[in-house]
């Protein structure tokens, strides 16, 4: 043998006692080697080394053993003498067993049809066994001495075509039976895999196979959570001919049962807690053993990287389908991209999960057995530290532990359960306790109305909803309200905060997955407090749509400088994903747009953005957010006339001059291209135009995207819904009241055809730049504001309406509009969309002003805005406030106003 040994296999040869006895016992083998081990091991390599010819049942495991022993050799040999990285490895691996399983798979149900015939569905058409592949098998992840783990699926019951007909159920079992004996029995030449069942509904008191239906009853009324995280690999591995007739309608199928068992539509924290029951479970049986130096269970192993990565896809997954994929690798890379964990943390882990697997391949290369313990003996702890690449055992052990603690560190930060004993607040929480004292505590604590507190404890303790709540539910709540107590008690206003939380908490008290959130992260539950203690408006958003607690949990969520274009990419990449489904897609835009105003809200609450800013960031987000409307309303058109619509959305009010705020409604006009001259075309127009205002307008499971008003229309009401762009330009000329002249001073496109959009634009100028008579626009101007002003004056003389009063909000924008229809025509730069700010500006430059009223005017309009906001955040939409407080400001703008229309 050794005159045919390959001199560079001496790494190999030197680690693995398995390699050598196989070489002796196969003296045929590195002939067989030297040909093609300098290129990895392919599905064609393996199936050439079989022989189809093959008959008889023990030819087949024969020949199934020893492709094994040769695909291992060559393995061995790549990953020994490093030619093969891991990926190559774990794939190689994954390729042997899916050959192995789909030919015996084959055989033997040809075999059984012989004596039974096909097993038929309902329609009489043949079907096959679904052979499912778990854990490092379905991931596509397997280790060099893996079992395989099995679960066996039918699609329906049924019965044999003949000629002994048998029941689906009874057909599928003894051909389970077959593969398992096929690949798993020891014969002379060793085994295939060890085969491992016990993941099957029921485990090994269960059937060895079920239909579809009877899976999905198993899931619907036992399933359980650590089979949640064993299905999330699950990969059908039939291919060929075990592939055949109306596999992708089966696996489909399949998919259909599976996924809402594994992944939730809702963000599903509660999967921590039984991620970390389940490894509980495990380090006890690691302790039980000493197992501590086992890579895989002990602490920093390769399991809690793996917990690591796949508890977030259960608490994720069923909302991001992008994190419904298998290798553990590719799952840290995405939720490192996502910002659910730092990029710091994906590369430690990711270098700690390459580091012990392949650690792992060389504590089992040595005799080929299913070990996972670091060796104890001198030559062995060198054999291992030298395949590793380095100088001995202390150097490998060094690095070992590094990345252990790395992994470990990484995992309780993540796992540690947060309920260290029983909270110091729980009995003023829990009860029950005398009024008297109970109230004392809460005095000394700091709350300033102790006895309405106390009022409202126990309100919530003794209503119907906390009485009914399911154990679990009341549990995490009864965890969650002490820290609520505690976090409150340091707020500004203790009794504010800690009503607003309690709200919070009662909203959201039949959403186990939300009350483990704020259990499972205290730093969320003090974000929540922040929050709704700075808004009351902030507060009310968060009780309507609490899904946005999973935002406060993004180390990004107070970065101000929003990525706009990457945000553009993961709406549509997540819209890409929701695969045509309407519903989704309209949930997805309303659950997209609410996490990004909430990122904002919280932006601005912490004082990182002036009103300025917000209001650009929620422009921009809201034209997002209507553009991507338009597109996706376009392509769900039954017959639509061209690729692209010749449309365009006009925004008018707050959308047209950037100055959107929280709840702004969106003022719209939709208009089409007159030269578009096909018969379907303007019936097509008004269906979009009737879709898109469905789409933005609606009420869905996930909320209100926009109110929207197109009433600015021509005609109104009364108008059409779409109107060409020409027929828009014959009504502002000679039609439109002057009022629509002044809206039309804050219009401009916000999607759809840019060209449409330039020339819409021309028109406007147009429009704008008319000469006009000054007299009579003055006389039109004080008409409208008069009767604004008779309509929603305040009527208490003590108090100042920022927006409707004289002096304030109105006035500054009627005197700009003003400016720009009786001056554009000699300054056409007055009718650029700047903003009132910029176009008082402007108007001083000109001299159409004076230029230290305009300041004065221009410095009241931003700190009425500035003011207007802050009482809408919290909840005070009339925006009304003692005059004595505004009194400069209300001068500034009344002398401008006076010098205009005196």
């Amino acid at each position: 043998m050794e005159n045919i040994l390959e001199p560079r296999w001496a790494p190999a040869l030197a680690h693995s006692q398995y390699l050598r006895q196989l070489f002796n016992a196969r003296p045929e083998l590195p002939g067989i080697l030297q040909q093609h081990w300098l290129h990895p091991l392919s599905e064609d390599l393996l199936h050439s080394a079989l022989r189809p010819e093959a008959g008889d049942e023990e030819i087949l495991k024969r020949q199934l053993r020893r492709l094994r022993q040769q695909a291992m050799a060559h393995l061995e040999l790549r990953d020994l003498c490093g030619l093969a990285s891991l990926a190559e490895v774990v794939e190689s691996m994954t390729l042997l067993a899916d050959v192995t399983t789909n030919v015996a798979l084959d055989y033997h149900h040809r075999q059984l049809v012989q004596t039974y015939g096909e097993p038929l569905d309902h329609q009489g058409r043949p079907q096959r066994l679904l052979v499912i592949g778990m854990g490092k098998l379905g991931g596509r992840e397997l280790n060099v001495s893996s079992d395989v783990d099995y679960i066996f699926i039918y699609p329906e019951d049924g019965e044999t075509a003949g000629p002994k007909k048998i029941d689906n159920f009874d057909f599928f079992n003894r051909l389970g039976k077959r593969l398992i004996a096929a690949l798993g029995e020891v014969t002379g030449d060793g085994q295939v895999f060890r085969v491992d069942m016990r993941l099957r509904p029921n485990g090994d008191s269960g059937p060895l196979v079920c239909s579809l239906d009877a899976l999905e009853n198993y899931f619907i009324t036992q399933g359980r959570e650590w089979e949640r995280y064993a299905w999330i690999k699950a990969r059908v591995m039939n291919t060929g001919a075990n592939a055949a007739g109306h596999q992708a309608e089966w696996m489909a199928a399949l998919g259909k049962v599976s996924r809402p068992f594994v992944f939730r539509k809702y963000l599903d924290f509660g999967a921590i807690n039984a991620m970390r029951d389940l490894h509980a479970q495990i380090r006890r049986e690691v302790a039980r053993k000493d197992m501590a130096e086992h890579i895989k269970l002990g602490p920093g192993g390769i399991r809690e990287i793996e917990f690591i990565a796949q508890v977030f896809q259960l608490i994720r997954g069923g909302r991001d389908p992008g994190l419904q994929i298998r290798p553990t690798l590719s799952v840290l890379k995405q939720l490192a991209e996502r910002g659910t964990i730092r990029k710091e943390t994906e590369a430690e882990l990711a270098d700690a999960y390459q580091f012990l697997r392949r650690l792992e391949h060389r504590l089992q290369y040595v005799a080929d057995q299913q070990t996972h313990m670091l060796p104890e003996g001198a030559a062995e702890q060198a054999l291992i530290a030298a395949s590793m690449d380095f100088p001995d055992w202390a150097s490998l052990l060094a690095v070992l532990n590094g990345h252990r603690e790395k992994v470990n560190s990484h995992f309780e930060a993540i796992f540690s359960d947060p309920e260290e004993g029983e909270h110091p607040l729980a009995g003023l929480w829990l009860g029950p306790m005398e009024t008297e004292l109970a109230q004392e505590r809460l005095g000394e604590l700091g709350y300033r109305q102790p006895a309405r507190i106390w009022e409202r404890l126990e309100a919530l303790r003794h209503s119907g909803r906390y009485q009914q709540l399911p154990s679990s539910n009341r549990e995490r709540l009864d965890a969650v309200g002490p820290r609520l107590l505690e976090i409150a008690r340091a707020a500004p206003d203790p009794d504010l905060v800690l009503t607003r939380g309690l709200d919070f908490l009662e909203t959201i008290a039949r959403r186990g997955a939300y009350l483990a959130l704020l259990q499972q992260y205290p730093q969320a539950l003090q974000k929540v407090a922040d929050i709704v203690g700075a808004s009351s408006w902030a507060a009310v958003y968060l009780n309507r749509h609490p899904i946005l607690l999973d935002e406060l949990l993004d180390a990004r969520l107070l970065e101000v400088a929003t990525d706009w274009p990457a945000f553009r990419s993961d709406l549509e990449r997540r819209l890409a994903e929701a695969d045509g489904d309407t519903e989704r897609e309209m949930d997805l835009l309303r659950e997209m747009h609410h996490a990004q105003v909430f990122r904002l809200l919280a932006q601005d609450l912490a004082g990182l953005h002036s009103i300025e800013r917000i209001s650009d960031h929620l422009t921009e987000l809201a034209e997002i957010m209507v553009e991507t409307t338009l597109r996706l309303c376009w392509a769900k058109l039954r017959n639509p006339h061209r690729a692209q619509p010749a449309f365009a959305i006009i925004g008018y009010g707050k959308l047209g001059g950037k100055e959107l705020g929280y709840a702004s409604d969106l003022d719209l006009v939709y208009l089409s291209d007159e030269r578009d001259q096909d018969p379907a075309a303007q019936q097509n127009y008004t269906r979009l135009g009737q879709r898109i205002n469905t789409w933005l307008s609606s009420q869905t499971p996930a909320g209100l995207l926009f109110e929207t008003d197109l009433r600015l229309r021509p005609n109104g009401d009364s108008g059409l819904l779409v109107c060409s762009l020409e027929a828009f330009r014959e009504y502002q000329l000679k039609e439109a009241w002057v009022w629509e002249h002044q809206a039309l001073t804050r219009a401009r496109c916000v999607a759809g055809d840019p060209e449409l959009g330039r020339r819409f634009e021309a028109v406007r100028r147009e429009i704008l730049c008319q000469p006009r008579d000054l007299a009579r626009l003055r006389e039109e101007v004080l008409a409208m504001r008069q009767k604004m002003l008779d309509s929603h004056g305040s009527k208490e003389p003590e108090l100042f309406d920022l927006k409707q009063d004289p002096g304030g909000i109105i006035d500054v924008e009627f005197m700009v509009q003003y400016l720009i229809l009786g001056h554009a025509h000699q300054y056409p730069e007055l009718t650029a969309n700047l903003g009132n700010i910029a176009l008082l500006r402007m108007a001083a430059e000109l001299g159409l002003i004076p230029a230290e009223l305009a300041d004065g005017a221009r410095n009241a309009y931003r700190e009425y805005r500035r003011l207007q906001h802050v009482k809408r955040l919290n909840d005070a939409p009339k925006s009304r406030l003692p005059r004595e407080g505004v009194e400069s400001h209300i001068t500034a703008v009344t002398a401008l106003w006076h010098t205009l229309f005196a």
